[in-house]
């Protein structure tokens, strides 16, 4: 109470000239004193209540922006650190490719290997049974040929010998052997 006293009797010792359209100061650039006496106590009161109130919210706004940058900053340092490591692997990756490669291609071969020796061991087991059958059917054909050869002098023989016998043999001769034949077969059994 006595400040607001103080502050009054302040105001109202100052001799503020007017010039009938409102107060002016004294001094060109400041107010008058009383009024710079009340502006400063409210800009006092005003930046006291703002500390007071404002400034724990405000203080917190700041530290949870240092915390979310801090926090982006970790983790685009665990990203980075991912990344390095998924390149690490991927770089040992590259190398088990090609040592994976000459694995594949080696098992190619070796397959490739084993076929064809299989395909030669099948191709000559087929030689062989084509050539025994060949043979088989030669020796077949062979008989065959023999026989129709054997049938046909038979019937080249016969037909000879019916021509030269009824060319040679009169009726008494033929009938003749044919009785002596009978005979035989007749003694015969």
């Amino acid at each position: 109470m006595s400040l607001i006293a103080a502050v009054n009797a302040f105001i109202a010792a100052e001799s503020v000239p007017n010039d009938g359209v409102g107060s002016t100061s004294l001094h060109p650039i400041l107010p008058p004193t009383g009024e710079m006496i009340i502006g400063s106590l409210a800009s006092i009161i005003v930046f006291g209540a703002l500390f007071k109130f404002a400034g724990p919210t405000i203080k917190k706004s700041f530290s949870d922006r240092t915390a979310r940058i801090q926090k982006e900053l970790d983790d685009s340092a665990a990203a980075a650190a991912a990344a390095e490591a998924e390149a690490v692997r991927i770089r040992s990756a590259k190398g088990d490719i090609d040592a994976e490669r000459s694995r594949l291609y080696a098992d190619a071969d070796a397959q490739a290997e084993a076929l064809l020796a299989d395909g030669r061991e099948r191709l000559e087991a087929e030689m062989a049974d084509i050539e025994a059958r060949a043979e088989a059917e030669l020796a077949s054909a062979a008989g065959r040929s023999g026989d129709e050869l054997r049938a046909e002098i038979a019937r080249y023989s016969s037909s000879a010998i019916d021509s030269v016998v009824n060319g040679t043999l009169d009726d008494a001769a033929q009938q003749a052997l044919i009785e002596g034949f009978i005979a035989r077969v007749g003694a015969s059994s």
